[in-house]
């Protein structure tokens, strides 16, 4: 899709009502469902986090970042994520912390970004994480500068391949909860996208075809 394109969508996306759990269930493992309607986080305490969906034209055409982290001891390591981490105290707003955290890992200045809206937060059990996704864009064609601390490479996912429902698949793997298990998954070139960034894909996903 042209970026102009893309742009004239973004009025009715703004407003446009969130599927939150609806969408979020499509990319969760079945055993995991029930667990995801009976959030209750008064005991949990979560830390709290946001990352920005960003779209932005390459070569005129429609275009949203993911990120590759780094291989690191840890739960998140090696995983297809959006640019974003952990709320700190100075941060004014989750909104600020999605693009402090996306111009600290691929360089993107917040000045550039257009925030249209929050969408549904996203609850990540083993790092006991409250995650708040933010939508964004940015006009120009992005010159992305990685982190060599946190992020090994960048997706350049184009909106029309993102669209396409082929690129949801189911695959076997082992987590941090289960072992061997089917789990469903977005297939973009050599890489598997679950869990968490997955689900808010999801959500995003369906807002966007909702409004085509």
């Amino acid at each position: 899709m042209e970026f102009s394109d893309f742009l004239k969508y973004v009025p009715k996306i703004a407003k446009e009502s969130l599927p939150a759990s609806i969408a979020h269930a499509k990319m969760v493992p079945p055993g995991r469902i029930e667990l995801l309607k009976n959030q209750d986080f008064s005991q949990k305490k979560p830390r709290k986090a946001a990352v920005l969906m960003l779209f932005y034209p390459k070569k005129s055409i429609t275009h949203l970042a993911l990120i590759v982290r780094n291989s690191y001891p840890g739960i998140h390591a090696s995983q297809i994520a959006f640019p974003g981490g952990k709320v700190e105290d100075f941060d004014s707003s989750l909104s600020a912390t999605a693009l402090r955290e996306t111009q600290e890992e691929i360089g993107v200045a917040s000045h550039k970004v257009n925030v249209v809206r929050a969408f549904s937060e996203v609850y990540i059990p083993p790092s006991n994480f409250l995650v708040s996704p933010f939508l964004g864009f940015s006009e120009e064609e992005l010159i992305f500068d990685l982190s060599p601390d946190e992020v090994s490479d960048i997706i350049e996912l184009p909106l029309c391949q993102f669209l396409d429902e082929n690129i949801v698949v189911q695959v076997n793997m082992s987590t941090s909860y289960a072992t061997d298990i089917s789990v469903p998954a977005f297939q973009i070139n050599e890489h598997l996208v679950w869990g968490a960034t997955a689900m808010m894909m999801s959500e995003l996903k369906e807002i966007i075809k909702k409004v085509l």
